[in-house]
């Protein structure tokens, strides 16, 4: 059997001869093995049971391929050829069909289904698909059974040039510092090509330059620009941006290749290659003399070819007779050089200045500069001259004044004078607003500051205030000046207690025993600090019950003479305490200490003292008037709450107003105790239960019907009107069945209208009755409490069958259930 399609044999023969003889041998291989069974088709398995043993036969393959090839752009009017499949089922009797599928097949790709001819129907792009995979087989055209097995092959394009090269960008952007040197690297172009880089030259790529001549250069094989010209050359103070070509040619650059080409932008970048300059050599300005710190004086100007950071400078002011009184900084935005007032200015002193300025750049390249590459220019400043106003000849001024001077007495003097050649007259004033009291003044004509009122340390003992100096010739040349006025201490004033104290004594207690520590406070500020004496008043010291130890640090200890007291006998003690400041004029004050004698436990805590104790005391504790407080808020909320409990007691009538009345509405219609189970109810009842209580044991009639003592009407008889509200049944509806609900109804309608417990005037009581017509007559209940017969049931049997099981089980006799 044959194993390789027409064109593979005949471009193989000796590998197909070899392939042949190797198949007919494993043929005949297989058929002396199959002889001891059942021969079967082939390709399928047969079973063949010699001496009980199951036997498979070897799958035969009429056919396999692995792959064929095809050019690509194919340009013929006819069906291009690609190869010949064939089987060696197919005897050349016409029995046998060939089957393609896979990619493409029927539409790219047909197949003579008699001969097994391949052809292409259009032009194919191997860019666009390299290779399809198909499958084949064959199959008997009577029966469609495959005689072949599918086998799968590819077909494979042959690539052409037919695709030129394309960068990856149309147009490229790169830059190089200037004055580099020759052959420095600016940029990498890439181009690809779309053909087989694995076939021939087509996809082999050689880079050249079109454009860019002679100052750039192109590598041939890896695309990289680089320059060709020398520093000299490449300045990008005279030219900046360049326009280079590059191609790319296929075919490694030969004769008839295909071509791309892509435009590549260069910018040199600026380098540091050039000094900054002065416009001019010699600058003038003029400024005020009053002009004040940090004022602008005029600006200079640098250029500089460079751009960016390389162009950054700044100036210095490097000599002159102004370099103190003058400062220079460089603007950012503008790169200009702006000079200033450092300090204040004197046309009197000193009418003009020259300074030398420096201007050099911020960052130096040494490769092109070096580090004296700078320029100098000449500023002259001339001082105007101002009228300026009266100058103090201190900053601030600090005065000193004993508390107790007298109105008038001089605390001290300011100075002031005009600055100017004229020396105008200077008068001076105190700025009220630094002295709203009116404690001080000056003389105009002096500056010599006196006192206007008396003043008091312990009360200020700072006074700032200001002083205005004005010109006679010019009011409206003026200056202040500030002066802090401090005020002396003297002793004027006597210490006292620190603090209340409230102090006991038990009633049992020791000679000599301390019941309490003192100390003492003074308002004046001794600049050696305070020093408080202690002693017993001398009106005390005669038949005194207690006495005063001074313990050397400002304090003092009351001390008791006598081991017993009796609050009986005395409850309450006054201690009379002098205290004495050590500064001069020596201040004294007596303070009266209060002791209470107190009954006390054993280790000397105070358990009781005396009312009266209590009351001499100077002043009630703040706990005491806490419990006070609280006491008469409790007072007055149980006051309140009785009133209120009064007011409740009053009665009020059951109906206050017309909203007190409900609108009640009962309904009966449940399946319960009927309509007894469902009572009305006056909320003033609700309200008032004593007096809704004596409504119902007076019995009292409703107001608004007449009432009466037929409490039952005739069956066939319709009732009389009912109450408001009270809807009726039709009288047509009474018959055999019904007579004793109607009967219940008017009764129920009759006690609603007398009894005056029912609910109010305008309630709503709906009394509704089913009617008759029911085969099965009334099932209602109403009327069997009353009856004591016995029940007859056995017409449920004459109902049906739907109603089988209720006759059942009452139609059924007792003795059933037994």
């Amino acid at each position: 059997m044959s194993c390789t399609s027409y064109t593979a044999f005949r471009d193989m023969r000796t590998i197909s001869l070899g392939v042949v003889l190797l198949c007919l041998g494993l043929s005949l291989h297989a058929l002396s093995f199959n002889g001891r069974g059942k021969e079967t088709k082939d390709g399928e398995r047969t079973e063949a049971v010699i001496r009980g043993e199951k036997l498979l036969k070897r799958v035969r393959r009429g056919w396999m391929w692995n792959q064929f090839f095809l050019q690509e752009e194919y340009t013929g009017s006819d069906y291009q050829y690609i190869g010949k499949l064939q089987s060696d089922q197919d005897h050349g009797n016409g029995l046998v069909k060939y089957v393609l599928s896979g990619e493409g097949a029927g539409s790219i790709f047909v197949i003579d289904e008699n001969n097994g001819d391949l052809h292409a129907t259009r032009r194919l792009d191997r860019e666009e698909k390299a290779f399809y995979i198909l499958r084949a087989t064959v199959v008997n055209k009577r029966t469609g059974q495959k005689l072949e097995p599918e086998t799968e092959f590819t077909v494979k394009l042959h690539d052409i040039n037919d695709n030129e090269p394309s960068f990856s960008k149309e147009v490229y952007s790169g830059s190089v510092p200037e004055r580099s040197d020759i052959g420095t690297s600016v940029i990498q172009v890439t181009a690809t090509d779309a053909d087989d880089s694995m076939y021939g030259n087509s996809a082999k790529l050689v880079y050249s330059i079109s454009q860019g001549h002679p100052y750039f250069s192109v590598d041939p094989n890896t695309g990289v620009i680089r320059t060709a010209l020398g520093p000299g050359d490449m300045d990008r103070e005279q030219r900046e941006h360049y326009q280079v070509v590059i191609e790319a040619k296929d075919m490694a650059g030969q004769r008839g290749g295909l071509t791309g080409t892509t435009v590549v932008n260069i910018t040199l970048t600026d380098v540091n290659d050039n000094p900054p300059c002065f416009v001019q050599s010699i600058y003038q300005f003029k400024i005020s003399e009053l002009s004040k710190a940090g004022t602008s004086v005029g600006r200079i100007v640098a250029t500089d070819r460079d751009i960016g950071k390389n162009a950054e400078m700044y100036f210095s002011i490097v000599s002159g007779d102004g370099m103190d009184m003058f400062d220079i900084s460089t603007d950012k935005d503008t790169q200009e050089g702006v000079i200033s007032v450092s300090k204040p200015l004197d046309f009197e002193k000193k009418p003009s200045y020259t300074v030398e300025i420096q201007v050099q750049n911020t960052q130096v390249d040494p490769r092109f500069m070096s580090a004296g590459s700078k320029d100098m220019a000449t500023v002259r400043i001339a001082v105007e001259d101002e009228d300026e106003p009266p100058l103090f000849d201190k900053a601030s001024y600090l005065m000193e004044v004993k508390e107790d001077a007298a109105v008038g007495a001089a605390v001290g003097s300011v100075s002031a004078m005009d600055p100017d050649r004229v020396r105008s007259m200077v008068k001076y004033s105190i700025d009220r607003r630094t002295d709203m009291d009116r404690l001080f003044n000056v003389y105009p004509g002096n500056g010599s500051v006196f006192l206007l009122k008396s003043l008091d340390r312990e009360e200020t003992a700072w006074h700032n205030i200001s002083v205005i100096a004005t010109e006679f010739n010019n009011p409206r040349q003026s200056s202040h000046v500030p002066v802090y006025i401090r005020l002396l201490d003297i002793n004027d004033n006597a210490p006292t207690f620190a603090t209340t104290y409230e102090t006991f004594v038990c009633e049992r207690t020791k000679a000599g025993q301390r019941i309490q520590t003192v100390s003492a406070v003074d308002a004046d500020e001794p600049s050696m600090g305070h020093k408080f004496f202690f002693s017993l008043a001398p009106e005390g010291t005669h038949r005194s019950n207690f006495t005063v130890r001074d313990n050397g640090d400002n304090t003092a200890g009351i001390l008791t003479r006598r081991a017993s007291y009796s609050r009986l006998h005395q409850s309450v003690y006054l201690v009379p305490v002098v205290i004495t400041d050590g500064d001069y004029p020596m201040q004294s004050s007596t303070g009266t200490l209060t002791v209470r004698v107190c009954t006390c436990d054993r280790e000397g805590n105070m358990e009781l003292c005396n009312a009266e104790a209590l009351s001499s005391s100077p002043g009630l504790s703040t706990g005491a008037l806490i419990a006070i407080l609280l006491c008469a808020i409790i007072l007055l909320m149980i006051v309140v709450l009785f009133t209120a409990l009064k007011r409740q007691r009053k009665q009020e009538p059951l109906i206050i107003s017309k909203e007190d009345v409900r609108d009640n509405v009962v309904s009966y219609n449940d399946e319960g105790g009927g309509e007894e189970d469902t009572q009305a109810f006056d909320i003033g009842a609700l309200r008032h239960p004593d007096a809704a209580a004596a409504l119902e044991e007076s019995a009292k009639q409703r107001r608004d019907i007449i009432p009466t003592d037929t409490l039952l009407y005739p069956p066939h008889r319709r009732p009389p009107p009912a109450a408001s509200g009270l809807i009726m049944p039709p009288v047509g509806m009474a018959t055999r069945d019904n007579g004793d609900v109607r009967e219940f109804i008017n009764q129920r309608v009759l006690e609603n209208d007398c009894n005056p417990t029912a609910p109010p005037y305008d309630s709503l009581a709906t009394y509704a009755y089913e009617g008759a017509g029911s085969v099965a007559e009334s099932l209602s209940s109403l009327g069997s409490a009353s009856s004591e017969a016995e029940q007859d049931y056995h017409y449920l049997s004459d109902w049906g069958p739907r109603f089988r099981k209720l006759a059942d089980l009452y139609g059924a006799e007792d003795s059933d259930f037994c």
